[in-house]
């Protein structure tokens, strides 16, 4: 999903905020891309890393480590583990997706083909370690480690249950953990950690990641039938690729026989004909399941403002809470 390019956004106001930072971010990310005897590499990775993304990850791990205090080196070194983290999943995806547009530009996969981007991506989970172990932290490199393996793993489970009517909300909440939340929460858990701060303080950071992780993606799931909100995509995107989302899932719930019937061909079968898309809108509409989606996800953005209660005062904290605010301010 997209965020918007105002100046006066709250992710704006926390780039801004981590200037400094963000650019020291850069020069490592440019740094440890680079490649002695594989050129591909740093092609390919440039391509992605430069293409215009707001860098949020890196940005949460940045702000939790200066709202804690902390006045090492290594919240840079977080930073860019968790964007290489990031954008090696992004490559893996669009293969197994078989995406041909990423942030409104043409995928590496398309560009280049399909085993470059499966070995790029490699390549940077391999540095993605690399500089985690330069921490000398064995808590961030076990926090890190296990949001890699949750990632790997939601997006398996998302596998085995993409177009399974039975399919039901408790489990697309744990994809939903995994491929988004998991590494929201772990690159504010371990800008906590990296400052020493103590286990509550954590705790209540690593919170705000999974709440706002999982909030984000409900609010992209439901713009992608109520919204051209997320670059790249259309209206329906989801449906015509067959994913079982949160709004079809809660219709699916509560549908009759013929209704059963119709998520059955277009979803579960993959029989798709003209007018589906707006049949299947229909159904959402009449079953209230998008402003139930809605609801859901304002509730996860309240579950993060309350997690940040215990973190000191700081500027940055007001940020993180409008960021909440904003995420789900489009759907409201």
């Amino acid at each position: 999903m997209s965020l918007d390019h105002a100046a006066s956004k709250p992710h704006d106001r926390l780039a801004a905020a981590l200037t400094d930072e963000m650019d020291a971010v850069n020069v490592l990310i440019r740094d440890r891309m680079a490649s002695e005897h594989a050129p591909r590499i740093p092609e390919v990775t440039a391509h992605l890393v430069e293409a215009g993304g707001k860098r949020l990850r890196p940005m949460l791990t940045l702000a939790a480590a200066k709202m804690c205090g902390y006045g090492g080196p290594y919240h840079v070194h977080l930073a860019a583990t968790v964007e290489f983290i990031h954008t090696a999943t992004l490559l893996h995806d669009d293969v197994v997706d078989e995406s041909a547009q990423r942030r409104g530009r043409p995928t590496a996969n398309l560009l280049w083909d399909n085993t470059s981007s499966v070995l790029v991506g490699d390549y940077l989970f391999a540095r993605s370690f690399q500089l985690m172990v330069e921490t000398g932290s064995l808590r961030v490199l076990d926090i890190l480690a296990n949001a890699s393996a949750t990632i790997a793993e939601g997006e398996v489970l998302q596998l085995t249950a993409a177009s399974d009517l039975a399919t039901s909300e408790a489990v697309y909440l744990q994809i939903v953990r995994g491929k988004t939340a998991a590494l929201f929460s772990a690159a504010l858990e371990v800008g906590g950690v990296i400052a020493q701060q103590d286990e509550a303080l954590v705790k209540a950071l690593y919170d705000y990641g999974d709440a706002l992780g999982i909030g984000f993606q409900i609010v992209d799931d439901l713009l992608d039938y109520s919204g051209t909100d997320a670059i790249g995509k259309d209206v329906g995107d989801d449906f015509r690729e067959r994913k079982l989302t949160l709004p079809v899932i809660k219709a699916v719930a509560l549908a009759d026989a013929t209704e059963r019937a119709f998520w059955v061909r277009t979803i579960e079968k993959g029989r798709q004909e003209d007018g589906d898309l707006q049949t299947a809108l229909g159904l959402l509409v009449k079953h209230g399941t998008l402003d139930a989606t809605k609801s859901d996800a304002l509730a996860w953005m309240e579950k993060a403002k309350a997690a940040l209660a215990p973190l000191p005062d700081h500027p940055i904290k007001l940020m993180l809470l409008d960021l909440a605010d904003y995420v789900v301010a489009r759907i409201k």
